[in-house]
């Protein structure tokens, strides 16, 4: 029995870290970030049937993308792949601590407040604008075991998740920014076209 809960606990051990991945920046990315005006940006991430090693893999990709790039949330449909799949880090600097990973999330409830915060986006490098986001929000999600999972986030984790959820629709940052003026004048400063930006309400 002893024998038995041991390799339990190491199945256990393995699972929460089979996402760890150095967090460093690599010569050549696994993978390539899409930029605005990119056609794979505006479509939208189909659902993930099975949560398997596959799925593990372009998680560990997109994670060693992310750290290359120095982003804290990258989503699939970035690197031109349309599964509903998130890879979020606020701790960069903690080599031990977990990213979290999110397949197929859904937010099942927003927080009445609102706040605006500045947000930069992998795809839209070098330009940073002002969004008003709900303050908190729950969702649900599977994790990288395909286990189903619940959580609540507020402050900047709620902020990362929302902007990486939007993607998995087609929507950018900058879709949702009201300062015209601003928006304008960060694209042109970054070499981003305006047409490339679809405004929703």
């Amino acid at each position: 029995m002893a024998g038995s809960f041991a390799q339990l606990a190491r199945a256990a051990d393995k699972a929460r870290d089979t996402m760890l991945v150095p967090k460093e920046a690599l010569d050549t990315p696994p993978l390539q970030i899409q930029t605005l005006g990119a056609k794979a940006l505006r479509k939208s991430a189909r659902r993930i049937g099975k949560v398997n090693e596959q799925v593990r893999d372009l998680a560990r990709d997109m994670l060693r993308s992310m750290y290359t790039a120095k982003g804290i949330g990258l989503a699939a449909p970035q690197v031109g792949v349309h599964q509903q799949l998130l890879v979020i880090d606020l701790d960069l600097e903690t080599p031990s601590t977990p990213p979290l990973v999110l397949i197929n999330p859904e937010i099942t409830a927003t927080s009445a407040g609102i706040d605006t915060y500045e947000e930069g986006c992998l795809s839209i490098p070098g330009v940073y604008l002002d969004v008003v986001r709900p303050t908190a929000i729950e969702l649900s999600y599977r994790d990288e075991m395909g286990r189903p999972k619940k959580m609540k986030a507020d402050g900047l984790m709620a902020r990362c998740i929302q902007h990486e959820m939007d993607h998995l629709d087609g929507v950018l940052f900058v879709d949702r920014v009201t300062d015209e003026a601003g928006l304008q004048k960060e694209l042109n400063d970054h070499g981003f076209q305006r047409q490339h930006v679809q405004s929703v309400p």
